[in-house]
């Protein structure tokens, strides 16, 4: 690191960044935003192509490294290529999840290709990590190199879809369609099918229920869109205000993910009120708090019990306040986040001397 509180230039990888921008893409540039760093000198790196954004991720950057040997490389979307290993602790890796070593049967080929090898790599010789959860955090210590930085730098979470001033979510009557949203690539990692067995098992049990899904088709290879259930609405891509208004028209938010590092999703629709339903497991508590419906995806008959007693218990308002209360303190936790980072970008690690570091198990 340079001397104590002087600027310093960042260059921020963005070669990955062209045409639509997902919600993971859209939390990697706001966070590295060159306002957001002030003072600091940020500049993006950018490709016009996939083979200008290997050649620049290979090779680019730590030839760029090599030739200005102040700066600091953040790397906010794919992992650093081998040779990044020469910039030492100048090379911070911002990590959305760990699935890409952790989860080999949910990966594409093109992810098994280039994107686990170089991430296996950097677990070896990376010393400067940033996570977007706790629980990533946790999961990258057991496959990190033991004296690695591993600090906390969770997202914001704005209101995007513009949900704030609605009234929340619609109203159940009943009788009338339960509506569930679930938002999300179809991939095999978000495990669509349990969701599917769950609204099966809701119109089983006598509750109607619709289930609404948006997302675009990724990689794999899913059965249910042969022949989707009638209970099934596929939307595909949808806009922003296309899915404001979706959700306005739905009670609840569905996930049914095996592996998520945050589930940004889930704290996004609450700025609007809407319940989140979602699996037990470490990183949905962390990130819902007590404003969650917690369920087992893998028992679509017991999380159908559950979520049947929920609804028709008149829990809807309850969870509505308690969704719009969650995105607030996660909102707090992540801008203490950035004033740390913020510090350790001008002081060192010694920023984080009083917490925000993931330490060793």
């Amino acid at each position: 690191m340079t001397a104590p509180g002087r600027s310093r230039r960042i260059y921020v990888d963005q070669t990955h960044l062209r045409g639509h921008v997902t919600g993971i893409e859209r939390v990697a540039r706001d966070l590295f935003a060159p306002e957001r760093l002030q003072p600091h000198a940020v500049r993006l790196l950018r490709s016009a192509s996939l083979p200008g954004m290997i050649a620049a991720q290979q090779f680019g950057l730590p030839l760029r490294g090599l030739a200005d040997r102040s700066a600091l490389f953040l790397l906010p979307g794919f992992p650093p290529g081998p040779l990044c290993a020469l910039l030492g602790e100048r090379c911070l890796l911002y990590v959305h999840d760990t699935f890409l070593i952790t989860r080999p049967q949910d990966l594409s080929w093109k992810s098994r290709l280039y994107m686990a090898p170089s991430f296996r790599l950097a677990m070896r010789y990376g010393r400067r990590f940033l996570v977007n959860s706790r629980t990533t955090g946790e999961a990258l210590r057991a496959v990190c190199a033991p004296g690695a930085l591993v600090v906390l730098l969770r997202p914001a979470v704005p209101d995007v879809f513009g949900l704030g001033a609605s009234a929340g979510p619609a109203a159940f009557a009943p009788g009338r369609p339960l509506r569930l949203l679930a938002i999300g690539t179809i991939e095999p990692r978000k495990d669509y099918p349990a969701a599917l067995a769950l609204a099966g098992a809701l119109n089983a049990a006598g509750l109607p229920t619709e289930l609404h899904l948006v997302g675009r088709v990724g990689w794999g290879r899913h059965a249910f869109l042969d022949a989707p259930p009638p209970f099934l609405t596929l939307h595909g891509y949808v806009n922003d205000e296309g899915l404001r208004r979706l959700a306005e028209g739905c009670h609840a938010l569905i996930s049914t993910s095996k592996a998520e590092g945050l589930g940004l999703p889930l704290l996004e629709v609450q700025h609007g009120g809407l319940p989140v339903i979602a699996p037990e497991g470490p990183v949905f508590r962390e990130v819902l708090g007590r404003s969650g419906l917690f369920i087992r995806p893998e028992a679509p008959a017991d999380s159908a019990a559950r979520v049947g007693a929920w609804i028709r218990g008149g829990d809807l308002g309850r969870a509505a306040e308690a969704a719009r209360a969650n995105v607030v303190r996660w909102n707090a936790l992540a801008e203490a986040d950035a004033e740390r980072f913020r510090s350790f970008l001008s002081e060192g690690p010694g920023a984080y001397a009083a917490g925000g570091t993931v330490p060793p198990g």
